[in-house]
């Protein structure tokens, strides 16, 4: 049977016509931002305080995207008769993200908590050689890191803050005894010395002032 002439045209206006009744699915970016998941893969941020230059993170990239560089420098000893000690000194801080694959394990493996992830993914250039974000340029994207969430009320309290926290107990108690003896030592001084100068006021010899009979 040969096909109506003008059915294809009367299909594509129906489709057009259901199309038109209902809401748009279409995303109106950049004009309406994107509603993204809390835990969204943009761009990682460098907390540079905590990074000890381990380069653990560089060594577990599978795509050998981050780049790291330091020295060596000695501290002094903190007290006489103490031992010097050398520290890693971050020089350079990079991540190529046109050769990173987001994959997260430089975050995981991260022992101190110096990478974070961003939700920020709008940073495309014209040259590819600024993909590659220096880190000053890290540490600016860590002011668009979300904070952590709340702790579950009704969860067990971590070992961590746990530990930081009898730690804290212990030394208020310890300080609050010490100050407690502290002051019981000072009434105690206080109540001796009262004590002895009023003996001292007591046992002072009397000394009469009025003429003795039978003195010329």
């Amino acid at each position: 049977m040969a096909p109506i002439f003008g059915s294809g045209l009367a299909k594509g206006l129906a489709v057009t016509l259901r199309t038109m009744t209902k809401k748009t699915v279409t995303a109106q970016y950049p004009d309406a931002q994107p509603d993204l998941p809390p835990r969204s893969r943009g761009v990682i941020g460098l907390f540079e305080e905590n990074c000890t230059v381990c380069m653990l993170c560089a060594r577990e990239c599978p795509d050998w995207c981050i780049y790291i560089d330091s020295h060596k420098e000695t501290v002094p000893a903190a007290a006489p008769g103490g031992r010097e000690r050398s520290r890693n000194v971050l020089d350079r801080f990079a991540i190529d993200f046109s050769l990173c694959m987001y994959c997260g394990i430089c975050i995981e493996v991260c022992p101190f908590d110096a990478l974070f992830w961003s939700p920020e993914f709008e940073y495309a250039e014209t040259d590819i050689h600024e993909l590659t974000h220096e880190r000053d340029k890290l540490r600016e994207w860590m002011w668009t890191v979300p904070a952590p969430p709340a702790l579950d009320p009704a969860a067990e309290e971590p070992k961590e803050i746990a530990a930081a926290r009898k730690t804290a107990e212990k030394l208020a108690a310890t300080q609050a005894t010490q100050a407690t003896q502290a002051t019981q030592a000072t009434q105690a001084t206080q109540a001796t010395q009262a004590t002895q100068a009023e003996s001292n006021e007591t046992n002072e010899p009397t000394v009469s002032t009025e003429p003795q009979e039978g003195t010329s």
